[in-house]
């Protein structure tokens, strides 16, 4: 084998004594790491007789050749608002979700019922009707508002409810002076469920009422494509969930990694796949298979297999597994991400990678072995397309709640990411509010993408401000029955107090 000199190295070999490691300080704590002037420090130790051998590569970072030019995260401030190409088509349901009965969750249990009668009308609704009926300014002020919500980081952390959250949706849902429902959805980042799942799941943390049809999941929107492919490849989830979810946005071919590992094994040569995933698998001949488009719902739960299985496809033959294209670029299948958030708040201390995380190393193997860009599309905040869905489910929900099929003039977006919530909303012309219960821990606002109406401590807190600047800084955040039923007065004066 070849041989160097040790001036070759640029470094002239020699033991290491404790006076040569003097520019290193030491530590209280013995074999804690000190500081250097140059490179990285490393444990004080003495007479050890080891060899300290500078480092010869250059100080650039081998990912930055790979580096996609779309990664750098959102920023108002360097107008870069979007993580897809010029240009790039995002599809979006054309007709709105009808309303169901059943697509509402309670939190406890189904409201009551009569078999053969209406359904019971809370004496409640009767009083705040009445009030609102004598209250039109103050009505037509809270029908002309609406508030869209991230989930995680703002109203939840994981399954841990953020308490300010629930006593927000409260008012919102009616605990006011006026009984009157402030129109609000929830817009989330989140992903890998059925929306019907995971309204259940947030009600019963949030002991709210949360129907469908004022949910979005970044996937929501991706139900369009349902249109445009036959058989896709659907990464990410628990399980099989994200399969369930394809198939109820009418996806009509769905094919997921197990499906491909229990085919041929060796294709991921490092998973341990167990008899009970083999069973619930679906495997066939993905060598005779056209994959037609990569649909990446939700976090990856195995990347060494989820990035190996799309590797290989995006280098296919028209998709086909066990085949390499002649030109994978110009013959690549389309790959769709449901969002791009880097980070993600969770019960953990600190917020932890999301798919964002994913498709940056995705993009990054894809130009070391090709030499190109990724072409890709990424859906969810702060992408146009996600908020142009939402005005159309906020139209939607208010024709629901106030029989009104229209879009409130000023919206307020609560959220916690700046780079997602914030840069999003700002771009669409909505007021902005950014918490710090989540993933924003900075100072005063961001520096890239400042909340345009404010930060606050939690969402209870913009909840009220938003309020009182719509409505009025004497709007009472509590309904009191005794305020409006004779009953309760103690009188036989009008059951409505007017003001």
């Amino acid at each position: 084998m070849p041989a160097f000199e040790d001036s070759e190295l640029g470094a002239t070999l020699q033991p290491v004594k404790s006076k040569d490691l003097s520019r290193v300080k030491s530590t209280e704590n013995q074999g804690a790491l000190g500081t250097s002037p140059v490179g990285l420090a490393i444990p004080v130790q003495t007479d050890t007789g080891a060899i300290e051998v500078p480092a010869t590569r250059s100080s650039i970072a081998d990912a930055s050749p790979y580096m996609h030019q779309l990664s750098l995260s959102p920023s108002q401030k360097d107008r870069r608002g979007s993580r897809n190409s010029f240009g790039a088509s995002l599809p979006i349901p054309r007709s709105k979700r009808q309303s169901r009965l059943s697509s509402v969750a309670y939190a406890s249990g189904e409201r009551p019922a009569r078999p053969g009668m209406p359904s019971i009308q809370p004496t409640r609704e009767i009083l705040a009707s009445q009030v609102q009926d004598l209250s039109g300014g103050k009505v037509r002020a809270a029908k002309d508002m609406a508030f869209v919500f991230d989930i995680d980081g703002v109203l939840v952390h994981g399954d841990r409810l953020i308490p300010e959250g629930k006593r927000a949706l409260e008012i919102l849902n009616g605990d006011n002076e006026l009984g009157i429902k402030i129109p609000h959805i929830f817009l989330t980042n989140g992903s890998g469920k059925p929306e019907q799942a995971r309204i259940e799941q947030l009600s019963k943390i949030l002991h709210q009422p949360i129907s469908i049809e004022q949910f979005i999941q970044s996937h929501t929107p991706m139900r369009a494509l349902a249109e445009y492919y036959n058989t896709v490849l659907v990464v990410g989830g628990e399980g099989y969930r994200c399969r369930e979810v394809a198939e109820h946005y009418g996806f009509k071919d769905i094919v997921v990694p197990n499906d491909i590992v229990a085919w041929d094994p060796t294709i991921a040569p490092y998973r341990v796949f167990t008899d009970r995933e083999r069973s619930e698998s679906r495997p066939r001949d993905f060598s005779q298979t056209n994959i037609e488009a990569i649909m990446v719902f939700s976090d990856s739960r195995d990347y060494a297999t989820d990035m190996q299985i799309i590797m290989d496809l995006l280098q296919s033959e028209n998709g086909r597994l066990h085949t390499r294209a002649k030109d994978p670029v110009s013959q690549r299948i389309p790959i769709y991400f449901s969002q791009g958030d880097l980070l993600c708040p969770t019960e953990h201390p600190y917020p932890r990678m999301s798919q964002g995380a994913f498709r940056i190393g995705l993009e990054a193997m894809y130009k070391a072995l090709t030499g190109e860009d990724l072409e890709r599309v990424v859906y969810g905040k702060p992408e146009l397309a996600t908020y142009k869905y939402a005005d159309e489910v906020i139209a939607s929900w208010m024709e629901i709640i106030h029989n009104e099929e229209k879009l409130p003039s000023h919206i307020y977006m609560v959220g916690d990411n700046p780079a997602s919530d914030i840069v999003g909303g700002n771009m669409y012309g909505w007021n902005t509010c950014l918490v710090r219960t989540g993933v924003f821990q900075g100072g005063d606002n961001d520096e890239n993408n400042p909340a345009n109406f404010g930060v606050f401590k939690n969402v209870l807190e913009a909840v009220k401000t938003a309020i009182k600047k719509e409505i009025g800084e004497d709007f009472n955040f509590e309904w009191k029955d005794e305020r409006v039923n004779p009953l309760l007065q103690g009188n036989q004066g009008s059951a409505v107090a007017v003001e």
